[in-house]
């Protein structure tokens, strides 16, 4: 017995020395290589971009995929757990030089604003005329709603407690709620109302999207539908153009967000309705990827909405200023947009054509 344990002993002894003896061959062949794609990957890590060469560069995806199958077959024959590791490290890191983000938060900020935001934004000039469409024909539904039925008003508009702003409220309640009440709660939980509202439907518009865009055309009939039923009950007392002062200052930038990210739920219905030679998984993904910069935007000119309708409302007590603020924001959408285009196209800055994916 202590024979048959010593020869199993010495078996495993010639087993582990076989081993060792394969990882090292396996290591000699290939490690040049491993060391050269280290040295292009730190120095890429370390911003020293400029300073490879081209045939570095070049090299640098075959330098990739030779480490990735290095560390297929290490973890298939089971070779020495430190060298899986080393692949493992060195593989992980050449897949961010190659197909990471390779610029920082200022550089991406500065050609998203200089160019990204409006290329992407007109990328969706079909989506977006369907978008309006949809969005003025919700406003109509929702105005000969409350217009044959009152009762309409308080399913489209939701519960808002005691507000004033309800089918039979006089001409002097309903102007009360425009002009001299910016200190009052009552207008703050109007306009939180309102912001949050329409926060909700840019963000389910563009999330769901992907049920092949009719998720994100109801939400649109809905809320708009909401906006036409306000105007009729303002329009019934004869302030109409008031109300629009007092909603233009903010909602010319809110009601344009909404429209965007509409337009990016449907463009992305679009894709998966209709996705062409690709998979629907595909087009899907590829529909998001364009619009997730819209939708960046998107939130931002929410923010931007917040803070008219925080301030511009509590400055402005005249229509005829509220709806030149609102006009002007209007307009500074559009030229940024549409008119406005850099000579430079927006292209991300990164490796040589060749180089990525």
């Amino acid at each position: 017995m202590m024979a048959r344990w010593f020869t199993r002993g010495g078996a495993g002894d010639a087993a582990v020395e076989a081993a060792a003896l394969r990882s090292d061959r396996f290591r000699q062949a290939r490690e040049a290589d491993w060391q050269r794609l280290e040295q292009i990957v730190t120095r890429i890590e370390g911003g020293r971009l400029r300073r490879l060469s081209d045939d570095d560069l070049l090299a640098l995806p075959t330098l990739y995929r030779t480490a990735v199958s290095s560390l297929a077959i290490a973890r298939e024959t089971s070779l020495d757990a430190a060298l899986v590791a080393y692949l493992e490290g060195l593989a992980r890191r050449a897949w961010f030089a190659l197909y990471g983000p390779r610029e920082g938060l200022g550089a991406w900020l500065r050609h998203f604003f200089l160019g990204g935001w409006g290329a992407a934004v007109r990328g969706l000039r079909f989506e977006m005329l369907l978008a309006l469409a949809i969005m003025v024909l919700g406003t109509v539904v929702g105005w000969l709603l409350v217009s044959g039925n009152s009762d309409w008003f308080y399913t489209l508009m939701g519960g808002l407690g005691d507000d004033v702003r309800v089918p039979g409220a006089s001409r002097e309640a309903l102007q009360r709620t425009l002009f001299g009440q910016q200190d009052q709660n009552g207008l703050g939980l109007f306009a939180a109302f309102l912001f949050g509202n329409n926060s909700q439907v840019s963000l389910f518009a563009y999330a769901l999207g992907f049920a092949f865009g009719v998720p994100s055309i109801l939400l649109l009939v809905h809320n708009t539908a909401g906006l036409g039923a306000l105007l009729w009950l303002y329009h019934g007392r004869g302030l109409t153009l008031e109300l629009v002062g007092w909603l233009s200052i903010h909602g010319t930038t809110e009601l344009f967000a909404i429209l965007l990210a509409g337009a990016s739920g449907i463009h992305i219905g679009r894709a998966m309705a209709f996705p062409g030679d690709v998979r629907v998984i595909d087009a899907a993904a590829a529909a998001g990827r364009r619009t997730a910069q819209v939708m960046v935007g998107v939130v931002l000119m929410l923010i931007v909405a917040a803070l008219l309708e925080g301030f511009g409302r509590q400055l402005v007590d005249s229509t005829f200023a509220r709806l030149a603020i609102g006009g002007t924001m209007l307009a500074l959408w559009c030229a940024y947009f549409f008119a406005w285009r850099p000579e430079r196209p927006w292209v991300r800055p990164g490796l040589p054509a060749g180089t990525g994916r």
